[in-house]
């Protein structure tokens, strides 16, 4: 995370830096990403890029922590829209995602990190657990009247299933979007088998 010296700078030095680092990391894979490209474009020496960062792993993750809090607004806002239901959800923030990427700043650089980084995990860029901060910031917006339990550890299992079932559509459609109307059929049948499962009738539990 930013140092103090980083924060006490003013807004259009730090918005310099913010856009270079950005532009490098959306450039190319994270592993082939230079701290000297960084530092040449927003004009400072290497020295002032430590006074404000530990290293490049720490900047990356400023970036992906201001893509998930913008991400989590907007996710709640469409759970709003879907009047609490989790797996409407998961369909619109899909059909959302794909629809505003490219007028979306920020969402269009966040698609071009996950495009040259293919082997990266979606879900913890955006947070370490992300369904237990998911869950949490959306806690109240969530209507789970629908699930045979609501007690928080099930609520996050149910929100994890569906979280992955909706990355897997995502990055799928990200590497063939001409198939985007096939992973979002596949995206449909997975979170129907999260929500009704899969088996005829539940097996009796051993006492």
């Amino acid at each position: 995370m930013p140092t103090k010296t980083f924060l006490r700078l003013p807004e259009e030095k730090q918005a310099r830096f913010i856009q270079a680092a950005w532009a490098e990391f959306s450039r190319v894979s994270y592993t082939e990403t230079s701290i000297n490209n960084i530092i040449k474009d927003a004009g400072i020496s290497r020295g002032s890029f430590y006074q404000y960062f530990t290293d490049k792993d720490d900047l990356f993750s400023y970036l992906l922590e201001s893509v998930r809090l913008r991400f989590t607004g907007a996710y709640r806002r469409l759970l709003d829209e879907c009047h609490g239901d989790l797996f409407q959800l998961q369909i619109a923030a899909y059909d959302r995602f794909l629809q505003r990427g490219s007028d979306d700043p920020c969402l269009e650089r966040f698609m071009r990190i996950l495009r040259i980084n293919p082997g990266f995990d979606l879900r913890k860029m955006i947070a370490e657990k992300p369904e237990q901060v998911l869950v949490e910031d959306l806690d109240n917006h969530l209507d789970v009247s629908m699930l045979r339990r609501q007690d928080a550890a099930f609520i996050r299992h149910v929100f994890s299933l569906s979280i992955m079932a909706l990355c897997s559509a995502v990055m799928d459609s990200l590497i063939r979007p001409e198939r985007s109307d096939t992973y979002r059929r596949e995206l449909q049948a997975r979170l129907e088998i999260i929500q009704y499962g899969s088996l005829k009738q539940a097996p009796e539990r051993p006492q």
